[in-house]
């Protein structure tokens, strides 16, 4: 026939699939039917023949990797008659990924296979840096960017505290700066390959991209491997669809995901199931994709109504706050700044709080006593964060419009965290796209018992701002001043106007 040919191999000794190739190569199937699980290994190995008793291959080594094949053997065949066995099979941890076992005489071949495999996973299994029992998704975190190292660098930081707000088990850490991005991976084919192997290795299930990836390169990372393929974008959608707990709050999540996954419907599904689902079916004379997208508009208009209902909802609550007169502040900031924790000491109320990104999603409201029978409304509002998804932001603009009810914007920033400058920036660029930038503000520097008390006071003096820490309510003294004298002067000012 002078063409190869190849079979699956699962351990059980059945033959999973015969594969007709031509005189170059064979052509491996989809193997969804034999998933990468727990295991190292998928549990199936190939044989095939090679003309002329050619040794493995670039290509042939490749496909052990990316498949993670138990072993890949090839017979090579001269005058249609078996020559030598040529064989390699991935290792485990170490420098080495896989070993090539030297030629030999087909018919002096000679390896005990069930021993071997099952000696080499339980090797492989060893040295993984997780346990076999833990549930949760194994991640590698990439950055591929051109801007300078310092940022890339903060903003792989920021994209490990958002893998751990989603409770993603993060593996490692990959930053790659290419003179230029690639428009199909945004690596190389040759890095990417790289990168998905050393995923593998490691036992990784998802890969995280800090980088906004488009559709189709989403689809083309997606046809090199089985992971998931996520990026950032989706990683804090996946954050919010968690912790919205309000009707508001799981409508404006859910529109935001239908959105965002609406052009990166292609079919093939994996890098979606992150998302919110249950979207999908077969109608008569439709393909399935086109009924997904059907169905995936439908919800977004019928999400978009919901939401209108729900803002008007919010006029009337908002007619009856200014009826009775109450002053709003509104705590606002970098997510995880300590807007809940301010909230629960300034009020002495029980809002959830937790050292985690977005811990708090759904605006809440508390009354705060000030001396001369004066009160004020409180409010935490959902964290900023630099690069906030469009989709997210679209959405979540229902919610952020009740700032425009606040008489002053309590904007609380972490001292002690030393990307706190570009914080403050983020959330600045936020109220502009929001319109609220010109809305009395007053600066907050929270956290300043993680830090020197004169580090602190120069900070305070250099933003011409407060310095509290929420967790001890003997700080609040200049605080509670600065909100009364802002918030009764905004008050006389109106009255004048």
């Amino acid at each position: 026939m002078n063409r190869q040919i190849g079979t699956l191999i699962d351990r059980s000794g059945n033959i999973t699939h015969v594969i007709v190739g031509d005189a170059k190569g064979i052509f491996i199937p989809g193997l969804e039917n034999y998933p990468l699980g727990k295991k190292a290994l998928r549990g199936l190995r190939l044989i095939h023949t090679h003309m002329d008793e050619e040794a493995l291959t670039q290509d042939d080594l490749t496909d052990l990797a990316l498949l993670r094949l138990d072993i890949l053997v090839a017979i090579g065949v001269r005058n249609g008659l078996p020559g030598n066995v040529f064989a390699a099979y991935l290792m485990p941890g170490g420098t080495k990924p896989f070993e090539i076992l030297s030629a030999q005489n087909f018919h002096n071949f000679e390896l005990d296979f069930l021993p071997f495999i099952r000696s080499l996973e339980e090797e492989m299994e060893r040295s993984r840096l997780f346990s076999p029992d833990d549930r949760r998704e194994r991640a590698i975190l990439v950055s591929v960017s051109t801007m300078p190292k310092y940022e890339q660098e903060d903003s792989m930081e920021e994209l490990k505290e958002l893998a751990r707000s989603s409770d993603l088990l993060v593996l490692d850490a990959v930053i790659q700066r290419p003179k230029s991005i690639n428009p199909r991976y945004m690596l190389g084919e040759g890095k990417i390959r790289e990168l998905i192997i050393n995923a593998l290795n490691k036992g990784a299930t998802l890969l995280v991209f800090d980088q906004e990836l488009n559709p189709s390169q989403v689809k083309a990372i997606g046809e090199l491997t089985e992971l998931k393929v996520i990026d950032r974008s989706q990683l804090i959608l996946d954050i919010f669809a968690r912790r919205a707990q309000s009707r508001d709050g799981k409508v404006q999540v859910e529109l935001a995901q239908l959105k965002y996954r609406l052009p990166r419907l292609t079919g093939k599904g994996t890098a979606m199931s992150r998302l919110m689902g249950g979207i999908g079916g077969r109608g008569p004379g439709e393909m399935k994709l086109e009924v997904d997208r059907r169905r995936v508009r439908d919800r977004i208009s019928l999400l978009e109504k919901e939401l209108k209902s729900l803002r008007e909802a919010r006029k009337q609550r908002k007619h009856r706050r200014v009826a009775a007169g109450i002053p709003i502040v509104s705590i606002i900031g970098y997510t995880n700044a300590g807007k809940s924790t301010l909230l629960n000491s300034l009020t002495k109320s029980f809002v959830p709080v937790e050292d985690k990104l977005f811990a708090t999603l759904d605006t809440a409201s508390r009354r705060l006593r000030f001396p001369r029978e004066r009160d004020v409304i409180v409010t935490d509002t959902v964290g900023f964060i630099r690069d906030l998804p469009k989709d997210l932001m679209a959405a979540f603009r229902a919610t952020l419009e009740e700032l425009e009810d606040a008489d002053v914007l309590l904007h609380l920033i972490d001292a002690s965290n030393p990307r706190f400058e570009q914080h403050i920036e983020s959330v600045e660029n936020i109220l502009k796209e929001l319109s609220l930038h010109e809305k009395p503000r007053l600066l907050v520097f929270n956290k300043t018992d993680r830090i020197d008390s004169e580090e602190a006071k120069n900070i305070a003096v250099r933003y011409n701002a407060v310095a509290v820490s929420a967790l001890d309510p003997s700080t609040f003294g200049p605080l509670l001043k600065a909100i009364e004298e802002t918030v009764w002067m905004e008050k006389m000012a109106e009255l004048t106007r």
